[in-house]
């Protein structure tokens, strides 16, 4: 459904080890940085990116926005949080666990990034 995500970012390198941390701990490797100074994660299922906003003024995050990141299973969630809590990222929502509404049971981790974006890792839970 998607071709890429893209969040505003104040700081792109704070960015950069933030995401590198917490995508490499779901195992996607290090971003890049483009000739724009714009970081890009590529994979087979779409395209995560930062970038300074083009029109000069502060990235701020989406007041209501998530971005969810799939992982393969509770412990990969935890890494992933443990990854963003040590790399710059800022606990929110409740602590990581499964929580179970219309959808079935998911096992959801949530951080803040550095620039305030809120991004989740999630595992449908059997």
């Amino acid at each position: 459904m998607y071709s890429h995500i893209m969040v505003g970012a104040n700081d792109i390198e704070a960015s950069k080890t933030f995401y590198d941390a917490i995508l490499g701990a779901l195992g996607h490797g290090p971003g890049f940085i483009d000739d724009k100074g714009r970081v890009f994660y590529i994979t087979d299922s779409g395209i995560f990116s930062i970038t300074k906003p083009i029109n000069g003024e502060p990235a701020s995050p989406g007041n209501g926005s998530t971005i969810g990141f799939a992982a393969k299973d509770p412990a990969a969630a935890d890494a992933w949080h443990a990854a963003g809590l040590a790399n710059g990222g800022v606990t929110c929502e409740d602590p990581p666990g499964v929580r179970e509404g219309a959808t079935g049971k998911l096992y959801l981790a949530y951080l803040r990034d550095p620039s305030g974006n809120k991004v989740c890792a999630l595992h449908r839970m059997a």
